[in-house]
């Protein structure tokens, strides 16, 4: 049985996936019997989520362009290609890593799926860094826009609203 979309304390190893992060949250959903690798509950995440996501996409990167930020995941290395505008930094069947390093500040999103074929459940981790006083602000004031998005997009993950 698939579940609601829920805030959970994050379980990741910060000094691994980005070292000195200030901000992480985490949000998880069940997905039943649903089987899915990281690489297929990010791909539907990103791809398939409500589009009033894309609008909001497309405004960040008109609004951050004057400040030299990167805009859709230009410039970032991406060993394992790209998933939307998420440069795929590493990957297992069970946790994919994406993210990348700008002037303002890093980030790292991180995929999770566990449970047994029965119970099955998908939590996405966003890890932050700031490098500077704009990081620091921007990061204020996207906090409230990134807990709806990740919630919306997550709810996604078993039916696909594409």
């Amino acid at each position: 049985m698939t579940g609601p979309v829920r805030e959970v304390t994050p379980d990741v190893d910060t000094g691994t996936v980005l070292s000195g992060a200030q901000f992480i949250d985490a949000f998880r959903v069940e997905v039943g019997t649903t089987q899915l690798s990281a690489r297929e509950a990010c791909t539907r995440m990103v791809l398939h989520g409500p589009r009033w996501i894309d609008a909001l996409t497309r405004l960040r990167n008109i609004l951050v362009k004057p400040f030299g930020l990167k805009t859709s995941g230009e410039g970032a290395p991406a060993p394992h290609g790209m998933i939307g505008l998420f440069p795929v930094l590493s990957e297992t069947p069970e946790r994919l890593i994406a993210g990348f390093d700008d002037y303002h500040l890093d980030f790292r999103v991180v995929v999770d799926v566990a449970g047994d074929a029965a119970d099955r459940r998908v939590t996405l981790t966003t890890l932050v860094r700031t490098n500077n006083l704009l990081g620091r602000a921007y990061l204020t004031l996207i906090v409230p826009f990134h807990k709806l998005v990740a919630r919306s997009m997550m709810g996604d993950i078993v039916e696909p609203a594409r």
